[in-house]
C-alpha cells in the first residue's frame, strides 16, 4: 500500500471514489504538464489539441468555446498551432462564413511514445473492467464529465446582484 492509499483509508469520512477521481484528475495533469513541455505548447495549446483529437474539425467559435477563450484569443492561440504545424484550417462545407480547424496529418502520426503507452496502459486497464461493470464505469465517467462541464458554465456565468 502507498501513503495516499493509506491517507485515503484513513480518512472513513471522504468518498474512496471521488477521491480516486480527483487523484487521476491530478496525475493526468502532471502528464499533460510534461507532455505540453516536451511538445514545446503551452497546456492551452494542448487543450485545444486534445479537443479536435476527440470531436475532430470544429470552427474557430466551437473550439474557443470548448476552451474558454474569446475570439481574440483563440485566433491567436490557431495562428500559433498552425505556424507549428499542428493544425490546419479548412473551408467549412457548409458555411461559407466559416473554417474549420483540424489536426494536422503530422500531429495525428507523430504521437510522441511516452503518450502512445500511457494510451496503450488505460486501453489495457479498461479491458481489465469485468464486462458487467462496464456500463455502469461508462455511466459513472460520463456523469463525471457532465458535472465537472456544469460547473464550467456556472463558473463562466457573471455573479448576480444581491
Amino acid at each position: 500500500m502507498n501513503a495516499w492509499t493509506e491517507q485515503t483509508m484513513a480518512a472513513p469520512k471522504r468518498n474512496v471514489i471521488a477521491t480516486s477521481l480527483q487523484r487521476f484528475g491530478l496525475e493526468r495533469d502532471r502528464m499533460r504538464s510534461a507532455l505540453a513541455r516536451a511538445a514545446g505548447i503551452t497546456g492551452t495549446d494542448l487543450d485545444a489539441l486534445e479537443h479536435l483529437e476527440a470531436d475532430g474539425p470544429l470552427t474557430q467559435r466551437q473550439l474557443g468555446d470548448r476552451l474558454s477563450l474569446t475570439s481574440g484569443a483563440i485566433t491567436m492561440l490557431v495562428d500559433r498551432l498552425e505556424r507549428q504545424g499542428w493544425v490546419g484550417r479548412h473551408p467549412h462545407p457548409s458555411d461559407r462564413r466559416a473554417v474549420l480547424i483540424e489536426l494536422t496529418l503530422e500531429t495525428r502520426d507523430g504521437v510522441p511514445a511516452g503518450l502512445e503507452e500511457y494510451h496503450a496502459r488505460i486501453d489495457a486497464l479498461t479491458r481489465q473492467v469485468p464486462r458487467e461493470h462496464r456500463e455502469a464505469v461508462r455511466s459513472f465517467l460520463e456523469a463525471a464529465a457532465e458535472a465537472s462541464s456544469r460547473a464550467t458554465d456556472e463558473l463562466g456565468r457573471p455573479p448576480t446582484q444581491t
